[in-house]
């Protein structure tokens, strides 16, 4: 389970109301940081630590792009994310199967 980490450490990131701003931002397009900061309520020093936190978490990578730099979602993070919920998926099926099978013998026909 080496995407558990992963895993727990992005969803983490998210955890933050202005990351997760920006995450739904970057899923909708590539951006820098002054577009990321326009119509958020911080500032982008603010944006830049972010960003940051974010791309720690495996969730963003950053591209050079002349003097800026250009971040877009990491589709790493995010099968990171999506491995470690399937497993849990996966597992809460199996219970409420066992548990439907299990009080479907109880079940008395109409």
């Amino acid at each position: 389970m080496a995407y558990a980490k992963a895993a727990i450490e992005a969803l983490g990131a998210l955890g933050d109301p202005t990351r997760r701003a920006i995450f739904e931002r970057l899923a909708a397009r590539p951006s820098a940081v002054g577009a990321l900061a326009s119509g958020l309520p911080v500032s982008r020093p603010a944006v830049s630590q972010h960003l940051r936190v974010l791309k720690e978490a495996g969730l963003v990578s950053e591209t050079p792009e002349g003097t800026r730099r250009i971040y877009r979602l990491d589709p790493r993070g995010i099968a990171a994310m999506r491995d470690w919920l399937d497993t849990h998926w996966t597992v809460a099926l199996d219970a409420f199967q066992d548990f439907a099978d299990e009080h479907a013998e109880e079940e008395t026909p109409e």
